[in-house]
């Protein structure tokens, strides 16, 4: 990883940017790949995640968030806020033949904090691994 205060994917989706952009901003599908929430695809909207919550990392299941940036179908970025994170989240779509290229950057981790290094290794190992098979997946069985 070369930029350890954060996380960085780059993932091929065989999907057109417009449904991917959907997945990422319809409350009800997001909540089918990563988790229940109440967002709305709004500037300076604040909304929530929900999930497990992590006491040995201070993260009482509450994921605090603001729709930072919206340039649909271009670009999303939220705040990410829980337990001792201040982070954010931000996709970047880009149309690629009949699919869409999706990067995520998800930044703002402090290295020198351990349980925070620890919490990044996690989540960037789920963005990495089930989170996107989870969209992908949602994106093929979805019309």
């Amino acid at each position: 990883m070369s930029d350890p205060s954060a996380v960085e994917v780059d993932q091929y989706l065989p999907h057109p940017p417009a449904k991917v952009w959907r997945a990422l901003t319809d409350s009800d599908l997001l909540a089918r790949w990563l988790m229940p929430n109440d967002f709305v695809p709004v500037l300076g909207h604040r909304f929530t995640f929900h999930t497990d919550p992590r006491p040995g990392q201070d993260f009482d299941g509450t994921v605090h968030c603001e729709v930072l940036d919206l340039d649909p179908p271009h670009r999303l970025s939220w705040a990410w806020r829980g337990g001792r994170l201040d982070t954010v989240v931000r996709w970047t779509l880009v149309a690629e033949g009949r699919g869409t290229r999706l990067f995520l950057r998800h930044a703002g981790f402090d290295p020198d904090d351990p349980v925070q290094r620890r919490t990044r290794d996690l989540l960037g190992g789920g963005w990495r691994g089930h989170v996107l098979t989870r969209l992908d997946h949602l994106l093929t069985t979805t019309p």
